[in-house]
């Protein structure tokens, strides 16, 4: 069952529907963003939340991803296209769709470097993320 925890490819990443890979970069990223703030020093489970919330609401990945125009490759702008057109079908109250659209695109990105065992491209992504973030 968990025979794919450390993200060695099992399947083909660029085969799967975008809203598949942004369903895995969510849970990669918000992984990320916890061990970050964890590594910050923050101990208190309140404050925790407070602030990974800041760091993966929709606005701020959507912030996120334009500070990575020009930085991506065009196999990675492609996978950023195909996420951003992707049709979820629900919005989250407090984001409006473009919003929403560019954090799901930033979490296909995710996804598909995740499984295609790229990890020190993960990580250059999601540290740019943090940085604009932060």
């Amino acid at each position: 069952m968990l025979d794919n925890i450390s993200g060695k490819p099992t399947v083909k990443a660029e085969e799967l529907p975008s809203l598949v890979l942004a369903y895995i970069g969510d849970a990669v990223y918000e992984l990320a963003i916890r061990n970050f703030l964890v590594a910050q020093g923050l101990c208190k489970v309140n404050q925790l939340h407070r602030t990974a919330v800041k760091y993966v609401r929709a606005g701020a990945q959507a912030r996120a991803l334009f500070a990575l125009e020009g930085k991506l490759s065009e196999t990675e702008m492609a996978v950023v296209r195909r996420g951003r057109n992707a049709k979820s079908g629900t919005v989250p109250k407090g984001a409006d769709v473009l919003e929403y659209r560019h954090a799901t695109a930033l979490e296909a990105l995710i996804g598909y470097l995740y499984l295609q065992g790229q990890h020190q491209r993960l990580q250059e992504i999601i540290k740019l993320a943090i940085e604009e973030i932060t």
